[in-house]
């Protein structure tokens, strides 16, 4: 576990969200998916029968949206996932010295940050992305978004799964607070859509493609009226398997497909929500303990973005009767479980109504297990 005693005084002092400009419904994807198990139960016919393959099962809209609360996700493009035959979105490579599609989802995503924020490019000196997944290894997709966008400074890349993007506004926060940076900007870009088994009923719905990014500086430096004084961070780790995805370079040494069965993301989702909601609300629980914040009192708990039924489980634990949709805001009906990034976009959209001296906290949770969390409060500047 860590925990951070902070310096007061470091603010968010904007945010920003890159929505991708096409979307897929529930009832698109159930329809291709069963198209595609369909002719795959014909084609595999008699090993079914004879016990060597299971049959894929029939999926529909209304099981998506009871089992996560879903009803549709922005992909960066809707080639090919639509298509029984394909079942993968078509992306095509660009050249190198091109820029690639997820830094270029960053660099949208943080040009709208720092225009809410008031700043330029040249009042940043650090970037970070944090994501479940990188386009690549290196060089990293900071540096190519901080080369794109002129910054002098120092960028790097942090993957922790779906908590990557609290973990790495904690980073910003570390290095504002030692004095390694003046104004960090940390980038969420999540690519999911690629690393999806459209073929796998199970979780063939589950994410979507987005990006959000977020300006962290001291408040002296502060040009906006207002900001989100951060009051304190937490990130606590325990492994577990249940929440897997294999796919990586040293699948070529092993003489494996690398998209092969279990390369891709999986879970044990029934274990997934018994052992991680309790644990993210305890984890809330006790990162509003230390910030002298009364569960009672927070205006707004912008959790992570996963399925409905866990942010509903672990809203009535720390709100009990006065749980809402207002005080606990969601966006994965329309944005899907966007990694990552859920949270920060339910602080995007859901924080400017909120009054100077309302405080709330950001908390992700997912794959490690990983839970981080930012306790904030609105200030005038």
């Amino acid at each position: 576990m860590s925990e951070y005693k902070l310096p007061r005084g470091i603010v968010i002092s904007g945010t920003g969200l890159w929505t991708p400009p096409e979307s897929i419904s529930n009832e698109e994807l159930v329809d291709a998916y069963n198209t595609y198990a369909t002719q795959y139960n014909l084609k595999h016919a008699q090993q079914i029968e004879d016990g060597e393959l299971q049959a894929k099962p029939q999926s529909s809209a209304e099981f998506i949206e009871k089992a996560s609360g879903i009803k549709s996700r922005y992909v960066v493009t809707r080639e090919g996932i639509l298509d029984p035959e394909r079942m993968r979105p078509f992306i095509p490579e660009r050249n190198d010295d091109d820029l690639c599609v997820q830094a270029e989802m960053g660099v949208n995503a943080a040009k709208l940050a720092l225009e809410k924020a008031g700043k330029k490019a040249s009042d940043v000196d650090m970037v970070i992305v944090g994501a479940s997944y990188m386009q690549r290894a290196y060089p990293a997709i900071a540096i190519e978004i901080q080369g794109a966008l002129g910054i002098d400074g120092f960028a790097f890349d942090m993957e922790v799964a779906c908590s990557s993007a609290t973990f790495s506004l904690q980073r910003a926060v570390d290095a504002i607070s030692s004095g390694a940076a003046r104004t960090v900007l940390v980038i969420n870009a999540e690519l999911a859509s690629p690393q999806v088994d459209f073929t796998d009923r199970d979780s063939h719905f589950i994410f979507g493609d987005v990006a959000v990014a977020s300006v962290i500086e001291r408040r002296e430096t502060c040009s906006v009226d207002s900001a989100w004084e951060i009051l304190g961070t937490k990130a606590k780790t325990v492994y577990s398997n249940n929440i897997r995805s294999n796919f990586g370079y040293a699948a070529r040494a092993a003489d494996v497909d690398p998209f092969g069965p279990g390369k891709l993301f999986r879970q044990n989702g029934r274990k997934v929500f018994k052992e991680v909601c309790p644990m993210a609300a305890a984890h809330i629980e006790a990162h509003l303990q230390e910030t002298d914040t009364n569960p009672q009192s927070v205006s707004r708990y912008w959790l992570h973005q996963a399925n409905i039924n866990m942010n509903n489980l672990i809203a009535k634990k720390l709100m009990g009767d006065e749980a809402s949709i207002e005080r606990a805001p969601v966006v994965l009906d329309r944005y899907a479980n966007t990694a990552s990034a859920g949270s920060v976009i339910a602080f995007n959209l859901h924080s400017d109504d909120l009054q100077l001296g309302d405080r709330g906290i950001i908390c992700s949770f997912g794959a490690g297990y990983s839970i981080g969390s930012l306790v904030v409060e609105k200030i005038a500047v």
